[in-house]
């Protein structure tokens, strides 16, 4: 899977972005340079060409999506260069997703530009966001809170959703594969004088398989229902207004700790966004965005429920002039639990922020500089900054260094609910990392040696007497107790040979426990991914290999989970003018494995999809 091409999507993204005051004023031949241009709008909040990030990004465009065949996003997400995960079952359970081995609550997760995170378990529940939803998707790995705030320790992963273009554009897709699974999904975009709209439906459902074999021994299946709308107004050449929408719903099975009885756990996941894009001179543009997010936690028949809502308001500012760039952020986060565990049982804080932004080019020199300060309502201020640079050491070669630091301020859920301190401390962090990348029209490296150390960790102490709070009386409570070193090397590159594409990485990672010198639990040492695309007449083929070490489950390293190799094999060919045929086999060897302990997870399974598009 090539992720670093946008491919058929590329053109109309950037075109897209410039007619909209994300983009500089262009004349007509600058857009069409620009729309043969990769771009990324994560890493700074403001439309880059890919040449100018200086920050370790991967972009995945909706063709390398379709042609994997995954599942889930996490699937995809994992075979992607500094980034492992660990999963409780099959799809439809409890992911965690880890980049550059920081704790899946450090990546900050972004739908079309709404935050994403849970103040319960903290994090984005990945298992709830559909992939058939998703157009785009972008990675930026390191540090990025002086742009984003609390949570971005370890990177930030924006999701974009399908958005109109020209004409009238339906499309069909279905498919069936192991585990009694069936995908259904149906999508119409198009654009019309000024507006343009996109909206899409997906059903997923399986029968599952026996995800606890020490538990009941029967399947555990899971549906998942989505739909995203995404409509936009060109009020004038200047002016654009834009409404981005998903709703998802999940109903996984999983075994109750009563003999001979499945438990259900629902998952609601909605976005809403609203945004007015305005360009007010040919260097001044400016965004104002009003967003909420809701993530719902059920079980049943067992009785929890926990509700999470965040709204945020951004105004961005950016100005460009001869090579530079500025902007200029003002943000806030309202952050709501509804829990029965808490006290009181909906608490609330909020975040305002004054983010900086300052980047130039010249002369084979790029700069980065962020600076941001949010004032939180329980904890006061926090100030967090970074720096990057790089310099074009020839036209194919360029070396990179850059230093931040970042925070999370602890869930509501740690500070309030009954295993909660009050007196909790934000987790911070200090990143410094270097890169050297590679770069012809046919072949592409990277390596990037990081080390990311974060003081006051969040940990759960067990034992009674062992609580921070003083309480005896519980198993444990959440506590400062910790610090944490993610320091590793990652290996990456693509080479074009004709029609065949070879690609590999290799992450080498030392994630650790200062405090006690333990391997982080759940985080590989090594791994590595290799893969082949092929063009072969109107076949595309694809086969892939993932190598993962073995971790450990639990923070004494005393529960081994072993490492696993898995061969995936990927297919499609067109089928006359508008259909398409998508099949895929994951897991060829049938390798027996687990990424939790007590939780197995699927063996060689088989996915065979059709789409329609009329051309």
């Amino acid at each position: 899977m090539k992720t670093r091409s946008l491919r058929a999507h590329r053109a109309a993204w950037a075109l897209a972005a410039c007619a909209s005051p994300l983009c500089h004023a262009q004349t007509s031949a600058e857009v069409t340079v620009a729309a043969l241009s990769e771009t990324l709008v994560t890493a700074t909040r403001v439309v880059q060409p890919l040449t100018d990030v200086v920050a370790d990004v991967t972009l995945i465009d909706r063709e390398a999506l379709e042609r994997s065949g995954a599942t889930g996003i996490a699937d995809v997400l994992a075979r992607q260069p500094g980034i492992t995960i660990a999963r409780n079952g099959g799809p439809g359970a409890t992911t965690s997703v880890f980049v550059r081995g920081a704790e899946s609550r450090f990546t900050t997760v972004l739908v079309d530009g709404v935050r994403v995170d849970s103040q319960s378990t903290g994090g984005a529940t990945w298992n709830a966001i559909p992939l058939a939803q998703i157009d785009r998707i972008e990675i930026v790995r390191g540090p990025a809170a002086a742009v984003y705030g609390s949570d971005a320790l370890g990177g930030v992963i924006q999701i974009f959703t399908r958005r109109g273009e020209a004409g009238f554009n339906p499309s069909v897709g279905m498919g069936v594969g192991s585990h009694g699974t069936r995908q259904v999904e149906a999508g119409l975009s198009g654009r019309e004088g000024a507006f343009d709209y996109a909206l899409s439906l997906s059903r997923d459902s399986s029968q599952g398989f026996n995800v606890q074999p020490s538990g009941n021994p029967d399947r555990d299946g899971y549906e998942h229902e989505a739909l995203s709308a995404r409509l936009g107004w060109q009020l004038h050449r200047e002016h654009r207004l834009e409404a981005t929408t998903l709703h998802t719903r999940q109903d996984t099975q999983y075994d109750a700790s009563t003999p001979g009885r499945d438990d259900h756990a629902l998952h609601r996941l909605n976005t809403l966004g609203l945004q007015w894009l305005a360009q007010w001179s040919p260097s001044h543009n400016s965004r104002l965005s009003v967003n909420r997010s809701r993530d719902r936690y059920e079980t049943r028949p067992s009785p929890y429920v926990t509700d999470t809502h965040i709204t945020s308001y951004l105004l961005h500012n950016s100005w460009h002039a001869g090579g530079q760039q500025w902007s200029v952020d003002l943000e806030r986060r309202e952050d709501e639990l509804d829990n029965a565990s808490t006290t009181p049982t909906r608490t609330r804080r909020s975040q305002d922020a004054l983010a900086l932004g300052h980047g130039r080019r010249w002369d084979g020199h790029s700069l980065q500089l962020n600076l941001r300060h949010d004032q939180d309502s329980e904890f006061g201020g926090k100030t967090t900054g970074s720096a990057a640079y790089a310099y074009e050491l020839s036209p194919q070669w360029r070396a990179s260094a850059s230093a931040g630091t970042a925070f999370r301020v602890p869930t509501l859920y740690q500070r309030f609910s009954i295993y909660g301190t009050p007196d909790l401390k934000a987790e911070s962090g200090r990143n410094i990392e270097f890169g050297l990348k590679h770069d012809t029209p046919t072949r592409h490296f990277a390596v990037v040696a990081y080390r990311n150390r974060v003081d006051n960790l969040i940990t759960y102490v067990s034992g009674p007497g062992s609580c921070v709070n003083g309480t005896g009386r519980l198993p444990g409570c959440y506590g400062n107790t910790a610090r944490a070193q993610y320091q590793g090397v990652t290996f990456s590159g693509d080479q074009r040979l004709g029609h065949t594409v070879l690609r590999a990485s290799l992450d080498l990672l030392d994630p650790r426990d200062l405090d006690t010198g333990k391997q982080l639990a759940r985080r590989a040492r090594r791994q590595a991914t290799l893969g082949l695309d092929q063009r072969l007449a109107d076949w595309q083929l694809g086969a892939e290999v993932q190598l993962v070490a073995h971790r450990y489950n639990n923070a004494t390293n005393t529960q081994r989970l072993g490492g696993y190799g898995l061969f995936n094999l990927s297919a499609t060919k067109p089928l006359g003018r508008d259909w398409r045929l998508i099949a895929r086999v994951d897991n060829l060897g049938d390798k027996a494995y687990e990424t939790a302990r007590g939780y197995a997870t699927a063996g060689r399974t088989v996915y065979i999809g059709l789409k329609w598009a009329p051309q």
